[in-house]
């Protein structure tokens, strides 16, 4: 278990972390979202001790990381995978860290196998590829078979296969009871691993619940409806009170169950070519939520 209390960082005159208080709890996958520039990797720093708070604290299973006597058998992260010397293969980088831990030779070849390393394992680091490198850097949180992992964009420079394989792993991993927190951009990936979210925006703690609900609170359920009398029918919602919005061919419902447009349909003898509920997605409750928090908007080319 991750306890973070009251935790702020200053860099000078920025605030970087607004006091932000949760939980990542045992057993599950809890995502951690937020802006570029929204404090996510100050916030895993921080708990790892490589920057030390200005106010608050993190706990670790009960205690401060820098208070482990064994890190890498309590803690396994990835926060930068390049950060390994270019000219070190990836077997002697891994025995490297597993001796100063008191970690098994025999565990070093378990985890190559585990992240599809065993045949590059004597290669030098610096010709890895981008994807090989996070397998890398996934291999080495690993290496200490710890209890609580932190991954900061696991799957940045994988190929379909490999990430994919990182999200089973990573299931795996919090079903056998393990704390697995992990940082990403990737909405439609995020949605299919977590189980809990948190999110934060400059700083600050923007929620932290479960997927489902985070979803059902900051998106509005749509249904689309396609029929040779779209005016006819639009016009009858429209009367109705519900709130509708046209696109190309299409009609999309907010709030109103495809019973009710169907049914209605039904009374005025409008023939229907689709009647079909749109699921919500991640993404959408995502940039409903930090709308006001991003710091870069880009825009769309000028017409000439």
């Amino acid at each position: 278990m991750i306890t973070v209390t009251n935790l702020t960082k200053n860099f000078g005159d920025k605030l970087a972390v607004d006091d932000l208080s949760f939980t990542v709890r045992e057993g599950a996958v809890t995502g951690f979202l937020g802006p570029n520039g929204s404090g996510k990797s100050t916030t895993m720093r921080l708990m790892l001790g490589l920057d030390r708070p200005s106010s608050g604290s993190v706990l670790i299973n009960g205690k401060p990381f820098h208070d482990a006597s064994w890190p890498l058998r309590e803690v396994g992260a990835l926060l930068e995978a390049s950060a390994i010397h270019p000219g070190r293969s990836a077997d002697n980088h891994l025995r490297s860290l597993a001796a100063a831990n008191g970690i098994a030779k025999s565990r070093v070849d378990e985890v190559l196998y585990t992240v599809g390393l065993t045949e590059p394992a004597k290669k030098r680091a610096g010709g890895f590829s981008l994807g090989m490198g996070q397998r890398l850097g996934i291999a080495a949180a690993l290496l200490g078979d710890p209890e609580v992992l932190l991954f900061d964009e696991p799957v940045n420079g994988l190929d379909p296969e490999g990430i994919v394989w990182v999200r089973t792993f990573l299931r795996s991993l919090a079903a056998e009871g393990r704390t697995v927190f992990v940082s990403s951009h990737l909405m439609a990936e995020m949605a299919m691993t977590a189980d809990y979210l948190v999110v934060i925006g400059h700083g600050k703690l923007k929620a932290d619940t479960t997927v489902e609900d985070f979803i059902a609170q900051y998106t509005t359920e749509k249904v689309k409806v396609r029929s040779p009398e779209l005016e006819r029918l639009a016009d009858l919602l429209t009367a109705g009170g519900h709130q509708l919005m046209r696109e190309d061919d299409a009609l999309f419902i907010e709030e109103t169950p495809s019973e009710t447009i169907g049914e209605l349909a039904a009374h005025h003898g409008i023939v229907l070519h689709e009647l079909s509920p749109q699921l919500a997605s991640l993404e959408e409750a995502f940039m409903e939520l930090t709308a006001d928090d991003v710091e870069f908007h880009g825009q769309s080319e000028p017409n000439t």
